[in-house]
């Protein structure tokens, strides 16, 4: 027999275990930027509150918490979020004591800002799971 000849049947053998193998590998690797991805958008909402929160907060308009209400600026500031975050909804603005119940928008009170904008995996298997509602809020001081 000559040396380095394989017996029939193992290269076979390793091409099932090869391919067994990568598959696990791959799946896991695609989880893992795909759960990565997820915590991009998670921040990404976060940081998007944050920011529409610090524009209502300093210039509410008329009542910030209706949409018609919206200075120019908080409008500005809604809209650059949602051309930054794919899916981002239109965020609810509420204003609220020290304490969190609700209250007049005045300087001595805070502006509450909530946004909600939907996450749906790629990966096949975290693709079982459904969409994830990824929700951001904030709150600060009126100026």
């Amino acid at each position: 027999m000559r040396q380095g000849a394989q017996t029939p049947g193992r290269a076979g053998q390793a091409l099932t275990e090869f391919a067994i193998a990568i598959t696990v590998f791959l799946m896991l690797l695609m989880g893992v930027a795909d759960f990565g991805m997820a915590i991009y958008k998670y921040n990404s909402v976060s940081e998007a509150a944050r920011a529409i929160a610090r524009v209502a907060s300093v210039h509410p308009g008329a009542n910030p918490t209706t949409q018609s209400g919206w200075s120019p600026q908080l409008a500005a500031a809604v809209a650059t979020q949602q051309s930054l975050v794919p899916g981002l909804q239109t965020p609810t603005v509420t204003c609220v004591s020290i304490t969190g119940a609700s209250a007049s928008c005045t300087s001595t009170n805070y502006v509450q800002v909530t946004v909600i904008a939907p996450y749906t995996p790629v990966t096949p298997l975290l693709g079982l799971v459904g969409t994830w509602t990824m929700t951001g809020s904030s709150s600060d001081q009126i100026q």
